[in-house]
C-alpha cells in the first residue's frame, strides 16, 4: 500500500503519518525531516534547500523528486510507503507517477487533511522545537513544564525560522497557489479521500485507518 498525505503546513501530517506508517508497516518518508537532516549535516543538498525552507517557499522539483525516489527504492519501503509533505506541486505529482510506475507500483490513496488558515497560523506560530532531540512543543496546546526548556533533554527551545508569523503566511499562500491544485489532480485520478484535520488527533487517525482498511 502506497499513500500520500496532503494538507497545508500545520495540518498535522507528520503526527498522522507516523501513526499510520507504524499501523500498516509502511516506510514513513517525510520530505521535511529528510531535508532538515541534510541541513544539519551541512550537505550539498542541505545548503541548497536551506534558503528555500527559511523563506517558506518550495525546494525545486528536480531536487526533491530525486531525493524522495531514492528513499522509495530502499528495502524498508518494500511493503509500501507513506509520503508526508510530498508531492507539493502538480509537476512533482506527475514526476512521482512516473517514478512509481517505473517501480511497478501505484499510489493507492491521497489523503487530504482539511484545516482552516486561521487555525493553521495559530498552530504554527506557537510551535517550539528542540534543536537537540527534535521534540516539539506548543505554547498553548502542549507547553513544556518549564517555559522555553525541553522536557526531554533540557535544551533551550527555539522557534523554527519557517514558523515566524510572516513566513507562515507566505507558506500558506504558497500552499494555496501551488499545492492546492493537487487536490483536484488526485480527485481526478480517483484516489483522493478528504479528512477533517481540525478534529482531535485520535479521531483523525481513526478516520484515516478506516479509509485504509485492515493491515495486510
Amino acid at each position: 500500500m502506497n499513500l500520500i498525505l496532503l494538507g497545508p503546513p500545520g495540518a498535522g501530517k507528520g503526527t498522522q503519518a507516523a501513526r499510520i506508517a507504524r499501523k500498516f508497516g509502511l516506510a514513513h518518508l517525510s520530505s521535511g525531516d529528510i531535508l532538515r537532516a541534510e541541513v544539519r549535516q551541512n550537505s550539498d543538498l542541505g545548503r541548497q534547500a536551506q534558503s528555500y525552507m527559511n523563506a517558506g517557499t518550495l525546494v525545486p522539483d528536480g531536487l526533491i523528486l530525486d531525493m524522495m525516489a531514492r528513499h522509495m527504492e530502499k528495502p524498508d519501503a518494500a511493503r509500501g510507503f507513506l509520503l508526508d509533505g510530498f508531492p507539493r506541486t502538480v509537476a512533482q505529482a506527475e514526476g512521482l507517477d512516473h517514478k512509481v510506475e517505473a517501480l511497478g507500483r501505484r499510489i493507492d490513496t491521497a489523503i487530504h487533511m482539511m484545516v482552516a488558515d486561521a487555525e493553521l497560523e495559530a498552530r504554527l506560530t506557537g510551535r517550539r522545537s528542540c534543536p537537540n532531540c527534535n521534540a516539539i512543543f506548543h505554547v498553548a496546546s502542549r507547553p513544556p513544564k518549564k517555559e522555553g526548556v525541553c522536557d526531554q533533554c533540557g535544551a533551550a527551545l527555539v522557534q523554527r525560522p519557517d514558523d515566524r508569523a510572516e513566513v507562515v503566511r507566505t507558506r500558506l499562500q504558497t500552499y494555496h497557489a501551488q499545492t492546492g491544485p493537487l487536490v483536484a489532480y488526485y480527485r481526478g485520478r480517483g484516489v483522493l479521500a478528504d479528512v477533517n484535520g481540525s478534529a482531535a488527533p485520535d479521531q483523525v487517525t481513526a478516520a484515516i485507518e478506516a479509509l485504509c482498511g485492515s493491515p495486510a
